[in-house]
């Protein structure tokens, strides 16, 4: 199958050079006005002033294009501002980890709350880890359950494929002491599926 190549709509040196000189003097925020940054101004805000129609000749495309390079140019320098002022957070939060946000996912599920919606890879993650006690405690394990009752489509097909590989497959290996635990899990996981 031959891969398809994007069209890239092709811009001339005519319509660059206009984005460049465009870009150094500001954002284009409408048809007629440019920010630019005013001294007297204290907090460094922008000031609207005309631009003649030479100027105005980019396409729709490129003012987006524009505007977005400068945005992300006053967000830089308004995050150096906040830096010099010391007013930024010297570490950012710690993220939690896919182990903290399915464990809630599922816990939120089951309390039923309003504010709950399906997350594909939450989802993915519990079923992929549900067979781990270290991963998926006991006292979750029966919230699991009563989540998987209600899975459908290709998502219980394939949990019950896996379930099935792993039984098969713990079958054939000797017994090892910490597995009775994953053996009841998969055991549960395949009588409340199949």
């Amino acid at each position: 199958m031959a891969k398809q190549k994007r069209k890239v709509p092709e811009v001339t040196e005519k319509k660059n050079k206009k984005l460049k000189k465009a870009s150094a003097e500001g954002s284009l925020l409408g048809p007629e006005a440019v920010p630019s940054v005013d001294a007297a101004s204290s907090k460094g805000g922008a000031v609207l002033r005309p631009v003649p129609d030479a100027e105005l000749e980019l396409s729709p495309e490129e003012q987006r294009v524009l505007e977005r390079k400068l945005k992300k140019e006053r967000k830089k320098e308004e995050r150096q501002r906040l830096r010099e002022a010391g007013l930024a957070a010297q570490h950012p939060p710690a993220r939690r980890s896919g182990a903290e946000l399915a464990l809630d996912y599922l816990c939120a599920w089951a309390q039923k709350h309003e504010n709950w919606r399906f997350q594909k890879t939450r989802q993915t993650w519990l079923l992929l880890h549900m067979y781990d006690r270290d991963k998926v405690p006991d006292e979750h394990f029966s919230t699991m359950l009563a989540y998987l009752e209600g899975l459908q489509g290709r998502a219980r097909e394939l949990t019950v494929q896996k379930a099935e590989a792993l039984m098969r497959e713990l079958d054939e290996e000797d017994p090892d002491p910490l597995l009775p635990g994953r053996v009841q899990r998969i055991r549960q996981v395949l009588q409340l599926l199949s």
